[in-house]
């Protein structure tokens, strides 16, 4: 007898944006249902916003295309931001001398399921 699967789940790679300020916008949908999550994502005026609100659309599509589940039945049951690679670069300074820069990516993961 198989298992009925209750979960769907999205991930964007080396998204470059600094995982600190994706976790700020993942913090404010986490547990909450994805029409309320889309509703907070639109009206967040944060660079990340965009970017988690395209990879929820994605978990939900997921779902609904994958595993047969009722959008309105869904849920953000985890959300979570993890460090990507860093691209390392240097700026040039005073008297010849140069400081680094890190230019910081993330890898984002949205899991849906139902309530």
């Amino acid at each position: 007898m198989a298992e009925q699967v209750t979960s769907a789940k999205a991930t964007a790679k080396t998204v470059r944006i600094a995982s600190r300020k994706v976790r700020l916008v993942i913090d404010l949908i986490r547990g909450k249902s994805v029409a309320e999550a889309i509703a907070i994502l639109k009206f967040t005026p944060r660079g990340a916003s965009p970017i988690v609100e395209k990879v929820l659309m994605s978990a939900v599509a997921n779902a609904e295309n994958n595993f047969d589940l009722d959008r309105a039945d869904l849920v953000v049951s985890e959300a979570f931001v993890d460090e990507g690679p860093t691209l390392k670069r240097f700026r040039p300074r005073a008297k010849g001398s140069a400081s680094p820069i890190n230019k910081r990516t993330s890898h984002i993961t949205i899991v849906v399921s139902e309530k």
